[in-house]
């Protein structure tokens, strides 16, 4: 059996001692129960707080930006006109035309405060619309409305084209695009990492040990990024939501496996599991920490980027990057040493 190092006492070996040490292993695991109890609410309000509109994405600099926020003022941000489209190849015949007139009559009577307007036919014929101003003051107007619109439009004749575009009608379809996106990415990513780790360790539990570390991770991650969003203003979107969990779980996983691999090293050497663990630790921890460093420092270095999407992945990434560090250096570790060797 090895000696401890003399040259590793300090505090790198005061701080190993924690996760793999008798008592304190069962602190480190407490602690992270509570930690996820508190932050499992704040991560489910993470896509509450996404901002995908248009604007979010353009830097200040630009003059489309410019022009947006001017428009706003004009209007006074009450009312967001939906623009409804009808086309017929080789043109509108009357009961196409009676038809639009039939929804325009429908809508003025969803909509008596902000009725239609009237009806624009293209020189050719073949196409008509007309804009329906929607009131945006709730939140909730622009979904009932946009809904209550293509409800009321579906069910056009064979080779009548209807749609729903304007900015009402793009804004709805980035809504819809990113919706479930998040729970689309944490499931397709958590189930990669699922089949990587049953392949390399060919085993029935311990591919579950650093899920379970990651999914605390994400957790975690997740209420921290809602934090700094709602106290400083960091700008989230579907984009950074997205990646956020696929560099947690990718990242996590690739420390728990250099993590798992030395301890397997240890245990040949040590009885004591706890022990085996401290050298685990002391050994793979730099190399983990100097690792997460890196890519939260190369993340860090987009917030110089102009776009907005881009600006915000930075900080966003660098907290799921810190997250899945602090995990896998000291849950990850005790939940290993509580379920003992055989696992």
């Amino acid at each position: 059996m090895r000696t401890e190092p003399t040259t590793n006492s300090g505090v790198r070996a005061t701080l190993t001692r924690i996760p793999s040490g008798r008592r304190a292993k069962w602190l480190v695991i407490l602690v992270w129960v509570v930690v996820l109890t508190v932050a499992s609410p704040l991560a489910g309000k993470l896509t509450s707080i996404e901002d995908n509109d248009a604007e979010s994405f353009l830097p200040k600099s630009a003059e489309s930006l410019a022009v947006a926020q001017a428009e706003e003022r004009i209007s006074a941000g009450d009312t967001m006109p939906a623009v409804i489209v009808y086309h017929r190849d080789g043109g509108l015949t009357a009961a196409d035309q009676q038809r639009i007139e039939t929804d325009r009559g429908a809508l003025a009577n969803r909509f008596p405060a902000t009725p239609p307007g009237p009806a624009t036919f293209s020189d050719d014929g073949q196409a008509a619309i007309y804009a329906v101003p929607l009131d945006v003051t709730d939140e909730d107007n622009l979904p009932d409305g946009v809904n209550a619109i293509r409800d009321q439009i579906a069910g056009a004749p064979d080779g009548l084209q209807v749609k729903v575009t304007g900015p009402a009608g793009f804004t709805m379809d980035m809504v819809n695009v990113f919706s479930g996106i998040d729970s689309t990415l944490l499931l397709a990513t958590a189930g990669v990492v699922a089949a990587l780790l049953l392949l390399t360790y060919r085993s029935p539990f311990l591919w579950l040990i650093p899920l379970v570390a990651v999914a605390f991770a994400h957790q975690l991650a997740g209420a921290s990024v809602y934090g700094l969003a709602k106290s400083v203003g960091l700008t989230v979107n579907g984009q950074s939501g997205g990646i956020l969990p696929v560099l947690v779980f990718g990242a996590g996983t690739d420390y728990a496996l250099l993590l798992i691999a030395r301890y397997r090293e240890e245990l040949r050497r040590h009885e004591d599991k706890h022990e085996a663990m401290a050298f685990a630790l002391r050994q793979a921890g730099p190399a983990i920490l100097a690792s997460g460093a890196t890519v939260v420092i190369g993340l860090l270095c987009l917030l110089a980027a102009d776009l907005n999407p881009t600006r915000s992945l930075g900080p966003v990434g660098a907290v799921g990057i810190v997250a899945a560090l602090l995990a896998m250096l000291t849950l990850l570790p005790a939940l290993l040493v509580v379920l003992g060797r055989r696992v």
